[in-house]
C-alpha cells in the first residue's frame, strides 16, 4: 500500500471588502440574486453569480420544489444559464453566498457534490481552471483557485469511453 497526500491551498479573507475588486464585483451579484430564491421549504436562500471571461455576469439562485429532488442549486441556474446565453465564452469565476431565514450562517458556503461535478466538466472542457469564492452572512470568505481544490478526485468523461 502507498499513501498519498492530496493538498491544496485556500484563500481566506477576514471580510468580503478584503477580496480583489472584481472578486468584490461578483460577490456583490451573488448577495443580490439571493433576494429572488424560492425557498419556501428550507428558507435557505442561496445567491450564485458567474463572471465569463466576455466580463458579463450571470446570477442564479436555488429553487425548491415540494417534490425536493425536482429544486435546482443557485450554483448550476447560474452555470446552465450563463452557458446556454454564451455557449463559447469561459467560465472565469463563480461566486457564492446564502442567507437562512431562521438562522446566521456563520461559515463560508461551498457548493454541493452536483455542483462541483458540473463545475469540473466546465472546467475540464474550457481546459482552463474556475476560481470559486465563497462567503456566508458572518465569518471569513474563502477563495480556491481551481474546482479541482475542492474535488480532488474528479470524474472525467475519458473514464466514459471504451477501451479497445
Amino acid at each position: 500500500m502507498k499513501l498519498k497526500n492530496i493538498q491544496f491551498n485556500i484563500e481566506e479573507y477576514d471580510s468580503v471588502n478584503a477580496l480583489p475588486q472584481a472578486d468584490l464585483r461578483l460577490m456583490e451579484y451573488a448577495e443580490k440574486a439571493i433576494s429572488k430564491a424560492y425557498t419556501p421549504y428550507s428558507h435557505y436562500r442561496v445567491g450564485a453569480a458567474i463572471r465569463l471571461s466576455n466580463g458579463e455576469i450571470f446570477t442564479g439562485n436555488n429553487q425548491e420544489n415540494a417534490a425536493y429532488p425536482s429544486g435546482l442549486c443557485a450554483e448550476r441556474v447560474a452555470l446552465f444559464y450563463a452557458k446556454s446565453q454564451q455557449p463559447d465564452e469561459t467560465i472565469e469565476a463563480i461566486a457564492i453566498t446564502a442567507r437562512s431565514d431562521d438562522f446566521i450562517i456563520r461559515e463560508a458556503v461551498s457548493p454541493c457534490g452536483g455542483c462541483r461535478q458540473v463545475m469540473a466538466e466546465y472546467q475540464i472542457q474550457q481546459s482552463s481552471p474556475i476560481r470559486v469564492i465563497m462567503k456566508g452572512e458572518k465569518g471569513p470568505v474563502l477563495a480556491i483557485n481551481s474546482i479541482e481544490e475542492l474535488l480532488p478526485l474528479m470524474f472525467h468523461a475519458e473514464e466514459l469511453k471504451r477501451k479497445t
